[in-house]
């Protein structure tokens, strides 16, 4: 009688083990999927590459995109992975060429650029973009020694742009005389070297230089950009998605830390100075 009523209590106990066991693993299970805001698995999502959510970005954009050996890294690109791990997906960053990466998601290579692209019409008949994940105020950007200090100023001077951006626009409004480079940080080098008389980028981009040693100063602002991330326009869900997601990041404020770290300030409010 007592061999039977040990075996029943082990039998119990087993029992019990295995119980606290399962509940533990569900536990576990429900943490590794706590940061997953949509599941792309459960969306069927048309991705490039099954179970990996592939972005473009330039690469040589600091803070946003540059490069730290074989790694990308910066604002766009902490963004563009989050997207990635709130899809539960794995993040495939992309470096190319900025004035071909709406093309190149317009034609599949890509799913989408987390690459400071201004939502401007021009690129909405390409491409579809999400909410803002930034704002950037277009600056003109000067030697210390400049005069230059207003609109009016502009008038015929050689304003260089980096190419695909929308400051080529802005340029034109004041001169024909634009030289384009490949970015915005060869421009700014380019003008405190001696050539050029201004150029036109953001202001998160010019201070960065200035941080690094460039004699520069800002002139004024142009206005207010909002920056958004580009999607396919055959794929309606996945931008869906991204917004979805983009609107708890900023809810939740992991955006603004994503911004403060790799930026040092809250770009996802307009900034001040900016009309």
């Amino acid at each position: 009688m007592k061999k039977i009523l040990g075996i029943i209590m082990l039998g119990l106990v087993l029992m019990l083990v295995a119980c606290g066991e399962d509940d533990t693993t569900g536990d576990n299970d429900s943490d590794s999927d706590a940061d997953v805001i949509v599941d792309a698995e459960d969306e069927g999502f048309d991705l490039v590459s099954e179970g990996e959510l592939t972005f473009a970005a330039s690469g040589e954009f600091k803070p946003f995109s540059y490069m730290e050996g074989n790694e990308m890294v910066g604002y766009d690109a902490a963004v563009g992975r989050a997207i990635a791990e709130h899809m539960g997906l794995e993040p495939n960053a992309e470096r190319a060429t900025f004035s071909g990466i709406v093309t190149g998601v317009s034609e599949g290579r890509y799913d989408m650029a987390v690459a400071s692209h201004t939502i401007t019409e021009e690129r909405l008949e390409e491409v579809d973009f999400s909410i803002p994940y930034y704002y950037s105020g277009p600056v003109v950007w000067v030697r210390s020694d400049s005069d230059v200090a207003s609109e009016a100023d502009l008038e015929g001077l050689e304003i260089a742009v980096a190419r695909g951006t929308t400051y080529l626009d802005m340029a034109e409004e004041y001169t024909d005389n634009i030289p384009q480079l490949d970015s915005d940080v060869v421009a700014l080098q380019s003008l405190d070297n001696g050539h050029y008389d201004v150029v036109i980028t953001d202001d998160v981009t010019g201070n960065e230089a200035i941080n690094n040693g460039l004699d520069l100063k800002p002139a004024f602002y142009l206005g207010v950009s909002e920056q958004g991330v580009a999607v396919n326009k055959d794929n309606p869900e996945l931008l869906a998605a991204v917004n979805e997601i983009l609107q708890e990041m900023i809810d939740s404020g992991e955006l603004k830390e994503l911004a403060e770290e790799w930026v040092g300030s809250d770009i996802t409010v307009e900034p001040e100075g900016a009309e």
